[in-house]
């Protein structure tokens, strides 16, 4: 927080901690409704700059997957992860596939271009019953 020129205050310190015990993709909304439960006076506005600057500062990815909403995760970068997101429910599942890196560094050296960062981005319906109609009704394969 001295780096991004911020007082370390109990509000961001709240912050911070729930956001490193969440698990999976957090938005602004989701922790806000968290760290109300510990200071009601925490503002949406201090969950959004704490999270920008925990991004910026590279402790957070920021990701955006079309939904209008921007969703918040750990980052590692020792273990790096894709994401399947349903369209229907809006569940997320992370991935990880050897065969997906590999072939994408070999399309990298064949055309002399060297990958710093990447990701992927699934988009479908997953094998929830309510998706599983939206699938049937779309008239995909199930």
């Amino acid at each position: 927080m001295a780096e991004q020129g911020l007082r370390s205050t109990g509000q961001r310190r709240a912050i911070i901690e729930n956001f490193f015990a969440s698990t999976g993709h957090a938005t602004i909304d989701e922790l806000l409704e968290r760290v109300r439960q510990q200071d009601p006076g925490i503002g949406y506005a201090t969950v959004y700059r704490t999270m920008k600057m925990l991004a910026a500062g590279g402790i957070a990815h920021e990701h955006k997957f079309g939904d209008g909403m921007t969703r918040y995760e750990l980052a590692d970068e020792d273990a790096h992860h894709d994401h399947l997101i349903c369209m229907n429910c809006g569940r997320i599942q992370e991935f990880e596939e050897p065969l997906i890196e590999e072939l994408q560094e070999r399309i990298a050296q064949r055309y002399g271009f060297t990958i710093l960062d990447h990701k992927h981005e699934l988009y479908g319906l997953c094998d929830n019953p309510e998706c599983s109609k939206a699938r049937d009704t779309a008239g995909g394969r199930g």
